[in-house]
C-alpha cells in the first residue's frame, strides 16, 4: 500500500491539483474517497488530518498536510529527483515563477471560480439557473486577465519561462473546466498564445491520469 494518501473528491479543482503534480512526479498513491454530501469532512477522524473541513488533505507516512498549494509545493520539494522537474531554485527563473503562482491564486482564480460555479456548479449539481450578470462580470475580468498572460505568453512557452512549472500545472484543473463553458472559450480562443498555453498543459499524460479518475468517479456517482 502506498504511503502517500490523498483524500478528497476527484472532481474538486483543490483536489485534482494535487493529483496531477503526483502524477508529474511519477509517484505511487492511495486516493480515500471522502464524502461530502453526508458531511464526512466535518466529522472526526477526518478533522484530524484537516481542521477546516475541507478537501483535499493529504498524508505521506507521518507528515499531514492540507491545502494544495501547500501540499503541490512539498511534492515538489520532497521529490524533486522524481518525474518532472517542477521548480526553479534560484534567480529570475525563481522569481518569476513564484510571481506567477501568486497570479493564480490571487488574480486568476477568483475570477474562474465564480465562472465554473454559476455555468457549471449551478446547473449541473444543485439544478439552479446561472445568473448571466455574474458571467458577464466575471468574463470582463477574465479577459483583462488574459490579456496580461498573453502578453506574457509572447515571451515564453511556459509562465515562468521555457519549463513547465507549477506556476502552470495550478492552473490546469480550472482551465480543463473553464474550456467547458462556450463563452468562456471563446474568450481563451481570442488570445492565440493563451490558447496554445491551454492545450499545452491540458493534455500531458499527467492529466490524462487525473481526468481518468474524474470520469469514473462520475460514473460510480451516476449509477
Amino acid at each position: 500500500m502506498a504511503s502517500i494518501k490523498v483524500h478528497g473528491t476527484s472532481f474538486f479543482t483543490n483536489v485534482s491539483r494535487v493529483m496531477a503534480c503526483l502524477h508529474e512526479k511519477e509517484l505511487d498513491f492511495e486516493f480515500i474517497p471522502v464524502d461530502l454530501i453526508n458531511g464526512e469532512q466535518k466529522k472526526e477522524p477526518y478533522l484530524s488530518i484537516n481542521p477546516f473541513g475541507k478537501v483535499p488533505s493529504f498524508e505521506d507516512g507521518d507528515i499531514r498536510i492540507f491545502e494544495s498549494r501547500a501540499i503541490t509545493n512539498y511534492i515538489a520539494k520532497e521529490y524533486s529527483d522524481r518525474g518532472t522537474q517542477l521548480l526553479y531554485t534560484s534567480g529570475k527563473k525563481l522569481a518569476e515563477m513564484l510571481q506567477w503562482m501568486e497570479v493564480e491564486t490571487h488574480q486568476y482564480e477568483p475570477a474562474v471560480t465564480r465562472l465554473m460555479f454559476e455555468c457549471i456548479g449551478k446547473p449541473r449539481y444543485l439544478g439552479l439557473p446561472t445568473d448571466t450578470g455574474v458571467v458577464e462580470e466575471s468574463e470582463a475580468k477574465l479577459s483583462k486577465i488574459l490579456d496580461v498572460y498573453e502578453a506574457r505568453l509572447k515571451q515564453c512557452k511556459y509562465l515562468a519561462g521555457e519549463d513547465f512549472t507549477l506556476a502552470d500545472l495550478h492552473h490546469t484543473p480550472t482551465v480543463s473546466y473553464l474550456v467547458q463553458i462556450p463563452s468562456s472559450r471563446k474568450l481563451i480562443d481570442s488570445h492565440p498564445h493563451v490558447s496554445s498555453w491551454v492545450a499545452d498543459i491540458t493534455t500531458g499524460p499527467a492529466w490524462a491520469k487525473v481526468l481518468a479518475l474524474e470520469k469514473q468517479a462520475q460514473i460510480l456517482h451516476a449509477l
